[in-house]
């Protein structure tokens, strides 16, 4: 594949006087201290790096969704913090805070918001909202009523803050992530409008909208009118609410050129500033740590896939993963899936390969058999365990669409040299079966496959080879695209493989992944070695130290317009 080379950054401070004119910067988001995809990733990472040049005047804001018996694992409270304001503050609607700091690196501010009676006052808000901006929340549903009031009740609690501290507004910045907080954003406009906002789309609501109800997006992409889609799909109210935002702000980001695109044909909108997603590498454990995490993680993955079906597996075994949210199409785990299936019959006869499939459904429990096997050291369990795919059982095993592509793939007989043990738990160390976390467990792996349809950034492979992992992506996901545009294509290159897929080329797509699998299935451990050096370099040009940089232009671009209204 011919790719074209492009300078890929050099590390920046943030612009003279910046520090000096932001007395505040806030960000708000519905994954602050709350793990639920890869929003998550993107606001834990950059942290560190914002708070070095920001310190404690970078605040991050939260729901507060936990209680006395299911604490956070992320949030240390910390009850003195902005001068006792969590007590101070004049609130309304019952709304209440929490203060503490996030236990990441660079440890920063968090206001966790409990919304309070914010929900029985939206009706109204919905009015204002349709009157002055034009979201249509008349056919809401789902998440959106919930995810309205954690917004606005943010809102109010900057505006409440602000004003306590003494904080002139127009030294103040307020960040807000996806549509779930789009309507934070348009509430501060209305009761504090000097204050500078920035609205981050991590994917657009109706083009994910439109993948995930299998339509193609690529093929007919600048023939798509996303109100008209938000019509047909039922999403009239999230996507008014994110498109308001979108133009309402005072700089709009995104986190990559494809999702750029697709925000100007489906937004009606095109960011001002492309804000890439890096990574932090203080997350990766040093080499001592890293060898033992890759051995340890091994071996309890061998030991689960021995257990469930009955072979031994010692540790010349390929393990193959993907991972991320449950969007059976969009995050590619139909190709995933239909590329094991035909690794199976290129895989060298005597060679083991395990492929998992590292991805939360909607779990019951962790199954009762592996989970005694495993701890009483019951082998008369090997073997015996059913389903001897499924580590978690599932509410919904029946209709999971990973469950039954696997039971369609074992009828066919197309699962033979090559095992799929599908994971469908979150991967925080205590599980059930594997217990241990997710970035603790990836070191383990061999190879990594993340090939989506739809992926705005692709924090998957990008975590992948931040620890050393090489990945095969696609040129649909932000980060396949990063590559292409500043490395030279290939897992021996760069550590990463970028295939191209459209609507109409899965088998193809099918092929070409396979092929880079069964290659590099076949390297010697020096070959290996070297792709792993590959991944860590490549890594490491996507340290948030590069790309912090487009924020701080966004928050420059948000001042300055916001002073000229």
């Amino acid at each position: 594949m011919t790719t074209r080379k492009k300078q890929s950054g050099t590390d920046v401070s943030a612009p003279s006087g910046l520090e000096s004119r932001i007395e505040m910067l806030f960000e708000t988001s519905w994954e602050v201290c709350n793990k639920v995809g890869g929003i998550y990733a993107v606001l834990s990472t950059k942290a560190k790096v914002l708070g070095q040049k920001f310190g404690d005047k970078l605040v991050f804001i939260g729901p507060d969704i936990w209680t006395e018996e299911t604490p956070s694992p992320h949030f240390k409270e910390r009850k003195t913090m902005f001068r006792s304001a969590a007590v101070k503050l004049d609130l309304p609607w019952g709304i209440r805070v929490r203060t503490g700091r996030w236990d990441i690196p660079g440890a920063p501010q968090v206001i966790l918001v409990d919304p309070g009676e914010t929900v029985r006052h939206l009706p109204g808000i919905y009015g204002d909202m349709w009157v002055n901006f034009g979201v249509d929340s008349l056919h809401s549903y789902g998440d959106y009523d919930e995810s309205c009031a954690f917004a606005v009740a943010s809102a109010i609690v900057i505006g409440a803050l602000t004003s306590y501290m003494r904080v002139s507004p127009g030294h103040v910045v307020a960040h807000f992530d996806e549509w779930t907080t789009g309507m934070g954003l348009l509430y501060l406009k209305l009761i504090q409008p000097k204050t500078s906002t920035v609205f981050t789309t991590h994917a657009t609501s109706i083009g994910r909208s439109i993948c995930g109800n299998g339509k193609p997006l690529y093929d007919y992409f600048t023939n798509y009118n996303g109100d008209q889609m938000a019509r047909e799909l039922n999403m009239e109210s999230k996507h008014s609410l994110e498109k308001a935002a979108a133009h309402e702000a005072d700089c709009f980001t995104t986190v990559s050129e494809v999702t750029a695109r697709e925000c100007a044909q489906l937004l009606g909108i095109r960011p001002q500033v492309v804000t890439p997603n890096g990574f932090e590498p203080g997350f990766v454990p040093k080499t001592v740590r890293y060898n033992r995490l890759r051995r340890e993680g091994r071996q309890t993955l061998l030991r689960v896939a021995s257990l469930l079906d009955g072979n031994e597996y010692d540790d010349s075994t390929f393990l193959l993963a993907t991972s991320g949210r449950h969007e059976y199409r969009n995050k590619g785990l139909d190709l995933f899936l239909d590329c094991v299936a035909a690794l199976d019959a290129r895989i060298p006869q005597g060679h083991k390969t395990l492929a998992f499939i590292l991805v939360p459904g909607w779990t019951r429990c962790p199954s009762a058999q592996l989970e005694a096997a495993l701890r009483d050291g019951d082998s008369t369990q090997t073997g015996k365990i059913s389903p001897a795919f499924l580590t978690h059982r599932l509410n919904n095993e029946d209709s999971d669409e990973v469950c039954v592509r696997i039971r369609q793939l074992q009828a066919e007989g197309r699962l033979d040299r090559v095992k799929v043990i599908y994971v469908p738990s979150y991967l925080d160390g205590s599980d059930g079966i594997v217990n241990i976390s997710y970035y603790d467990l990836l070191p383990a792996f061999d190879l990594t496959l993340f090939p989506s349809y739809y992926e705005p950034w692709g924090y998957t492979p990008l975590e992948s080879v931040a620890f050393g992992v090489p990945t095969v992506t696609d040129d649909k996901a932000g980060f396949g695209q990063w590559v292409l545009d500043n490395f030279e294509n290939g897992i021996d290159r760069c550590g990463v493989s970028v295939e191209a897929r459209t609507d109409s080329n899965y088998i193809d797509a099918r092929n070409r992944i396979v092929a880079d699998a069964v290659a590099y299935e076949a390297e010697d451990s020096n070959g290996r070695m070297h792709a792993r050096n590959m991944a860590f370099l490549t890594a490491a040009k996507a340290d948030w130290k590069f790309f912090i940089e487009n924020y701080f232009r966004a928050f420059e671009i948000a001042m300055d317009r916001n002073a000229r209204k």
